[in-house]
């Protein structure tokens, strides 16, 4: 756990006639790729007709020009990107998760996780069900089908799943004749729609992703909504909305969405710049220059230079060719592959006063050898700026970082902290100020930095809550 995962990115495209919508879904999955980088998938539905390709692997690596043709046209298509958030990283969770029921079919791509899947999952198996996979999206596909064998539409299923799961799920459904996009009461991770020149209905994570497909952001799904798409237009059912306080995951504005998304109307560039320019006036320090970590800390270091006046550079250089640092296998892998990923720019850096910001520090080794690197590149001062507070605990909603053990700032003060990674000096965001990101406290979730959780939570919420589940236990007591 070198640094803070991504969840994942779902995506969703109707169409009232044929197309070839799996080129459409590869381009806006390919936007959302920072998302999810372990699995990706795509369904096309062609009337009632699902066709399926999914892999592990990056989605250039996973669709070939001959997938996206076999794939071919439709007219309703969902999308999804993954990091394993509940369930191993495993062939048999990738998404979209496809079902057959006595009224049809649906697939769905999930992006989020559920704290009371557990529980969902033991009571549905006592009635039979059969999993086939280590992921609580499959409970929630379940659970639809559950209602839709006893209501009248697809979307009536998923407002009565609604009511039973708890947590964070922003979902892209496909049923036979229409297309669903849902958000949890809370919002806790972002859902939008757009529409393209010739009509087309989009649904993404980000927003980003429909301009990659060059449709009109039109706005966010509030958090409760559902959004019904068929051959009559879109509709939305608000049954559910204002039912749970606002709790936007804040890490989507520090880290997780890419600089030019907008989420819930407030820019993400923007929003790092003003983290930025708080830590300048929380941490102000002499300094002759400011460099940031690519890439989500790059729009907080223009930030802090903007408030602070200290010149902004470019102090390292990123290659371009290699994924994030966490998707290697082991941690002695992850910790060299930051020597491969980034290199200091000697030229910028050497005999100088030096601000680096990043946007967390989790374990701390990934920031602890970064700063290495700009002392051998010839630093003459190193002050370490993070433009969130201190993660001090778990996140059961989305982030893989499902326990305290392994969380620097949960077993150490900041000043050991800052002993322990090689700083000069080191500056956390306040919690004041890290719920003004967006100009205003619109209600986020914070409970990493402090243990305050919008939900409920029980103990059986791990990642691996399922593979564990699945191991014979010897429940008399006296072990095995």
């Amino acid at each position: 756990m070198a640094g803070l995962h991504e969840e994942c990115g779902v995506f969703g495209i109707y169409s009232k006639e044929t197309r070839d919508l799996a080129n459409l879904t590869y381009y806006g999955l390919f936007a959302l790729q920072h998302r999810g980088q372990e699995s990706a998938g795509i369904v096309v539905n062609d009337e009632g007709v699902f066709k399926v390709r999914k892999g592990m692997g990056l989605v250039n690596d996973v669709f070939s020009p001959e997938d996206l043709t076999r794939v071919g046209p439709g007219n309703i298509s969902v999308g999804h990107v993954r990091y394993a958030t509940t369930g191993a990283d495993d062939i048999n969770n990738i998404q979209p998760i496809v079902a057959n029921h006595n009224k049809g079919k649906i697939a769905l791509a999930h992006n989020g996780n559920l704290t009371n899947s557990y529980e969902l999952r033991c009571e549905l198996e006592e009635k039979g069900a059969i999993f086939h996979t280590t992921t609580d999206s499959e409970v929630i596909v379940y659970l639809i089908v559950q209602e839709r064998l006893k209501t009248g539409s697809i979307e009536k299923a998923v407002g009565k799943a609604m009511e039973r799961i708890e947590g964070a799920y922003s979902l892209v459904i496909s049923s036979p004749q229409k297309l669903i996009a849902a958000r949890d009461p809370y919002g806790f991770r972002p859902l939008c729609y757009g529409v393209t020149e010739d009509g087309m209905i989009v649904f993404a994570s980000e927003s980003c992703a429909l301009d990659a497909v060059n449709a009109r952001f039109v706005r966010d799904l509030l958090p409760g909504e559902i959004a019904i798409v068929d051959a009559e237009g879109i509709r939305f059912d608000t049954t559910h909305c204002q039912t749970k306080p606002r709790r936007m995951c804040v890490f989507e504005y520090i880290y997780f969405a890419r600089p030019d998304s907008t989420l819930d109307g407030a820019s993400v560039s923007q929003a790092r710049q003003r983290a930025g320019a708080f830590l300048a006036k929380e941490h102000p320090v002499e300094a002759d220059i400011v460099i940031g970590v690519p890439d989500s800390g790059l729009e907080a270091a223009l930030g802090y230079s903007r408030e602070s006046g200290i010149p902004y550079a470019i102090g390292f250089t990123k290659n371009k060719y290699i994924g994030r640092t966490f998707i290697a296998p082991s941690q002695d892998l992850r910790e060299q592959g930051v020597n491969i990923k980034l290199n200091p720019i000697r030229s910028v850096v050497e005999g100088k006063r030096v601000v680096m910001v990043d946007d967390s520090i989790v374990r701390g080794t990934t920031c602890r050898r970064i700063i290495s690197q700009l002392w051998k590149a010839g630093a003459k001062e190193v002050h370490m700026m993070v433009s969130a507070p201190p993660f001090t605990a778990p996140c059961f909603y989305g982030t893989d970082v499902d326990q305290s053990k392994g969380l620097i700032a949960n077993q150490m003060t900041i000043e050991q902290i800052r002993e322990q990674i090689g700083a000069t000096s080191l500056g956390y965001l306040s919690y004041e100020h890290v719920t003004q990101l967006t100009g205003e406290d619109t209600g986020f979730c914070t409970a990493c930095f402090g243990g305050e959780y919008p939900t409920k939570i029980t103990e059986n919420v791990g990642k691996l809550r399922f593979e564990d589940k699945i191991i014979p236990k010897d429940r008399s007591g006296a072990g095995k």
